[in-house]
């Protein structure tokens, strides 16, 4: 499923181990940010998470490419904490998040965690 194919010259701004976040079916929004998988794993995982819930993931995804930094009330929100500076989480689902780490001087966003709602929240 994965294609990260580098037709786009935004994509050139992807270091590894990061990949391009797998973009969901009929996804035709102009992105303004980059989003990322912290690594091919990450990547996996939010793939997995497409399949379990597509109308929430697309959500999710265009939410990350157009204005990952705005908050939604119960939705998006930056995490609070030394260990988590930076870093912001998206509830997906009511089960599933996605946590990130935007990079506003890059216009890029780092997912590092998409799935299952862990307790304590994942360290960016």
């Amino acid at each position: 499923m994965s294609e990260n194919q580098e037709e786009n010259p935004i994509v050139e701004n992807v270091e590894p181990p990061e990949v391009k976040l797998t973009a969901p079916e009929l996804f035709e929004m102009e992105s303004t940010w980059l989003v990322v998988a912290k690594n091919r794993r990450v990547n996996r995982d939010w793939e997995a998470l497409m399949q379990r819930h597509p109308e929430n993931t697309r959500r999710c995804y265009e939410d990350l490419c157009t204005a990952p930094t705005t908050r939604q009330p119960g939705r998006v929100f930056p995490l609070k904490g030394k260990l988590y500076k930076g870093a912001w989480e998206y509830e997906v689902t009511k089960g599933d998040r996605v946590f990130y780490v935007p990079d506003a001087q890059q216009l890029k966003v780092v997912v590092y965690y998409a799935g299952k709602h862990p307790s304590p929240a994942p360290t960016p």
